[in-house]
């Protein structure tokens, strides 16, 4: 992997490992996200990345930031709002969608030049709740599942000068979920959910993400791929 690559939610547990995994094979890893402490800190740790503080909800900063040559992007960013289908406001359902969607499709839109001229590739983030159901997950199964088509939508328009691939993990230890981890026997409960019983890390999915921006994924577009313990697809022994 060599050039410039865009790492959006940078800060974050995926974005963070993916951006030192970008920078080991050479790359310039772009750090963009939210938080100027945590941004600055990730900066320092990699020599010869660059960095900007940009919030992808806007549209105009989003465009000025990912300016320059790309030769790769990952959307990063993501929420997740649980809360009971009847306490869902219209309000939760079009923030769930402008973060992880209408947000991703900004940033792809803007980057799909230089990614165009780079033979580039993308890669965005879809949730193992966008096709398993789950209940309280109303609001981010369904703007995942958008992600999703999202995802095969641009792969086919954008071919063959991008590819575009979409990872979908089921929980992982990260700062967004540890609503969900941080209470031990909750943890614990749902690791025993997954066929492989415990919970994902962020550098095992991050490790997904750098392989499809790289050269040795060339013939690989259009893909959602499951980073989840087999909870997607598979039943447990006792299923």
């Amino acid at each position: 992997m060599q050039g410039r690559v865009a790492i959006l939610g940078a800060t974050g547990g995926i974005g963070a490992a993916l951006a030192r995994r970008v920078a080991a094979r050479g790359a310039t890893p772009l750090l963009l996200a939210r938080d100027p402490a945590r941004l600055a800190a990730l900066a320092a740790e990699l020599p010869g990345a660059e960095s900007q503080v940009v919030d992808v909800t806007d549209s105009a900063a989003l465009k000025s930031a990912l300016a320059g040559p790309l030769s790769g992007l990952a959307f990063c960013v993501g929420s997740i709002i649980l809360k009971p289908f009847a306490r869902t406001s219209e309000a939760d359902f079009l923030d769930a969608f402008r973060l992880n969607t209408l947000a991703a499709a900004m940033a792809v839109q803007a980057a799909a030049p230089e990614l165009a001229r780079a033979q580039g590739s993308v890669v965005l983030f879809s949730s193992v709740a966008a096709r398993a159901g789950f209940a309280m997950h109303a609001a981010i199964g369904a703007a995942k599942a958008a992600v999703e088509g999202l995802s095969v939508a641009l792969a086919a328009e954008l071919a063959p000068a991008v590819r575009v691939n979409c990872i979908a993990p089921s929980l992982t230890r990260t700062r967004i979920a540890e609503p969900l981890t941080k209470n031990p026997a909750m943890a614990e409960a749902i690791a025993k959910l997954h066929p492989i019983p415990r919970l994902g890390e962020a550098d095992e999915v991050a490790a997904l993400a750098e392989f499809l921006l790289g050269p040795d994924a060339g013939w690989i577009t259009g893909q959602i791929m499951a980073v989840d313990g087999g909870r997607s697809s598979l039943r447990g022994k006792g299923g």
